[in-house]
């Protein structure tokens, strides 16, 4: 295959302690010193510095990708140590950004680390992009995935796609010339609220690792201009029964994006394609929220309020408030179990899933239902602050 990138080594050199340290790739005849000469003139940006950034920036950096680009504009905290390999205990509180490129340099002092802390959106994309070659997608969420596949369209820039959700995960190779790009695959995004986040439906904290090294080789890949990479194909990884499958993609002629006739020239606000506001706007109108203060103090009074949890089992187990459990997937068939007479403060862990229950009630005739503001992680916080937060 030609080399995606066309990167052109020819005023990169390697000193003495370079060419030490990546021996192993220059005694590969796929790779030796013309590849090794590609990866250090390569630029490689990565979105987020996350579970599938941590991995992808450690291994581009570790094999000598000359400048790596990230852009991130988090902090770090306990919850992200259980895959986001790059940061550690110590790293907590510190910006993601500088945590990442601590320990890129700690590994390979002779890359260039390009931080970018600020959130990627459309006023930004088109200006990032253009300084660099490959754009590896880290995110977790579906306005950033459509923002970075129309800007890697826009501007001609491969995208190496990953994404990850309990066990399984998703690899592929969108926006080159003559391969697929992310909307063939997905013209449209999902309802909002139909897929839930790694925060609400949790992640194997290996799994990053697994999906964020495939990226890796992809990139590598595509800047050597060896091997097959996964253009034109979606490999999907179940990791509980360990298996791989492929599947065939085609690029959609009638592609909004890469078709061709593409109507979309330029980027959108991406928060209003995927139904973000609208569904942000809808919970505030139909559901009455309540603070944990409130509910606190109405509780201890004696007032009798039905408190419903709409988690899962297995939440329940981690932490509770002594509500009753009617996870919010088997409400439908349980809200006979339900007074409607009586009040009710549904919850769950950050308070998304709750305004679901919310409003499901409110339709099925429920008039006193409140939504708990924040959800346990509140509670956690402003009330009982040894109750254990996930």
């Amino acid at each position: 295959m030609a080399t995606i990138t066309e990167i052109k080594p020819q005023a990169v050199t390697l000193s003495n302690d370079e060419i030490l340290r990546y021996s192993r790739h220059l005694i590969m005849p796929e790779v030796g010193m013309e590849g090794q000469l590609k990866l250090k003139a390569a630029k490689v940006m990565c979105i987020g510095a996350g579970g599938l950034g941590s991995p992808l920036a450690l291994y581009l950096g570790a094999a000598g990708i000359g400048t790596l680009g990230i852009v991130d504009f988090d902090v770090v905290d306990y919850t992200n140590l259980q895959r986001q390999i790059i940061h550690t205990t110590a790293d907590v509180g510190r910006k993601k950004l500088d945590s990442a490129a601590d320990k890129l340099h700690a590994i390979n002092p002779f890359i260039n680390v390009r931080k970018f802390e600020e959130r990627l959106d459309s006023s930004n994309a088109l200006k990032l992009f253009r300084e660099f070659d490959i754009i590896a997608d880290g995110t977790d969420n579906f306005p950033t995935r459509y923002l970075v596949n129309d800007a890697s369209v826009i501007t001609g820039k491969p995208n190496v796609y990953g994404s990850i959700f309990r066990f399984e995960g998703q690899a592929s190779v969108f926006a080159t010339k003559d391969g697929p790009c992310y909307r063939c695959l997905y013209p449209e995004p999902p309802p909002p609220g139909l897929v839930p986040s790694c925060a609400e439906g949790g992640v194997l904290g290996i799994l990053p690792g697994l999906v964020g090294v495939i990226q890796a080789t992809e990139v590598i890949k595509l800047i050597l201009g060896k091997g097959d990479p996964l253009i034109g194909r979606l490999l999907l990884i179940d990791a509980l029964g360990m298996k791989f499958r492929e599947l065939k993609l085609r690029k959609n002629p009638d592609c909004p994006a890469c078709g061709k006739n593409p109507t979309i020239k330029k980027l959108i606000d991406y928060e209003e394609f995927c139904g973000i506001r609208g569904e942000e706007q809808a919970v505030a109108v139909t559901s009455s929220d309540i603070q944990v203060e409130e509910l606190k103090r109405r509780l201890d009074a004696g007032e009798d309020i039905y408190v419903l949890d709409v988690r899962e089992p297995h939440e329940y187990q981690i932490c509770n408030i002594g509500g009753h459990l009617i996870p919010l997937g088997d409400l439908p068939k349980r809200v006979n179990e339900l007074d409607s007479s009586q009040e009710i403060v549904a919850h769950c862990r950050s308070g998304a899933r709750s305004a679901k229950a919310v409003d499901f009630l409110r339709q099925a005739g429920f008039r006193k239902v409140h939504n708990l503001t924040g959800g346990i992680l509140a509670w956690a916080d402003r009330i009982d602050p040894k109750m254990p937060k996930y």
